[in-house]
């Protein structure tokens, strides 16, 4: 049934970006909010349909971290998953992402009016002072700039890889830090099919204020979002203990301490 289920949703899914997409065109020629409220309206709908076909709920806790005005919201990566549901509780948003995904037709067309912050990764240190370049000024209209300090989707259990570029931002920037925690690995795994049932979890965890060094910040960062996260995917595999073999299949290297 989960794969039947995770086959009728994929349909669905991609069939309504597209249609998003098409319909969406209009939003090329309005103001940045106009290609924002996309995307949201892409995560309600997905979430809808997760919960409806696969008997996925999403679970936001501890909203009220989110602080008002400008800030940087720092996320684990596991999944797709919180690509599309982190711009819900942002209210005026910019992700930080590869610039290659700025370039593809229509999505990257769509990322640019939204006024996403692309950067070239092959530029190396230059890049983190293009990053800086423009996310000051992003949070300087007030907005919230959403990064993912490893830079790409890790398997759950995965060995943490924190990237610089998340310390370079919160250096430059004087606002403060909201870590997020989540368990979504373990019900839509990065290239797999299966959209397994169950209780996802987005905790935001209380912020770290601006004015600590790099390395002080660094630390804080990857411990209060490694602990949450551990946390979470613990109480996921206690109320189904199945999701581990999903798990173990994925990450066949990864050493079952590492939950």
């Amino acid at each position: 049934m989960v794969f039947i289920r995770s086959l009728i949703f994929n349909i669905l899914f991609y069939l309504v970006l597209v249609l998003l997409i098409l319909s969406g065109l209009p939003c090329l020629f309005q103001d940045r909010h106009a290609a924002q409220n996309l995307g949201r309206r892409w995560g309600r709908t997905s979430l809808f349909l997760l919960e409806k076909i696969c008997g996925m709920r999403v679970e936001f806790r501890n909203l009220e971290n989110i602080p008002a005005g400008a800030c940087i919201i720092a996320s684990k990566h596991q999944s797709m998953l919180e690509t599309m549901l982190l711009p819900l509780h942002a209210e005026d948003f910019s992700y930080i992402l590869k610039r290659e995904l700025m370039l593809l037709p229509f999505f990257g067309w769509y990322l640019a009016k939204a006024e996403q912050i692309g950067i070239n990764r092959a530029k190396g240190s230059a890049a983190l002072n293009d990053l800086t370049r423009q996310a000051g000024k992003i949070l300087g209209e007030g907005r919230q700039i959403i990064i993912f300090p490893e830079g790409t989707r890790r398997p759950p259990g995965a060995p943490a890889h924190y990237k610089a570029g998340v310390a370079f931002l919160y250096a430059g920037s004087h606002v403060p830090c909201v870590p997020v925690a989540v368990n979504t690995g373990l019900f839509w795994p990065r290239r797999r099919f299966l959209r397994r049932p169950g209780t996802v979890v987005i905790e935001y965890l209380e912020p770290i204020a601006p004015g600590l060094d790099k390395k002080t910040f660094m630390k804080e960062l990857e411990t209060q979002i490694e602990a949450a996260t551990n946390r979470l995917m613990q109480e996921a595999l206690k109320a189904d203990p199945s999701l581990g073999q999903g798990l173990a299949a994925a990450n066949a290297t990864i050493a079952p301490e590492a939950l």
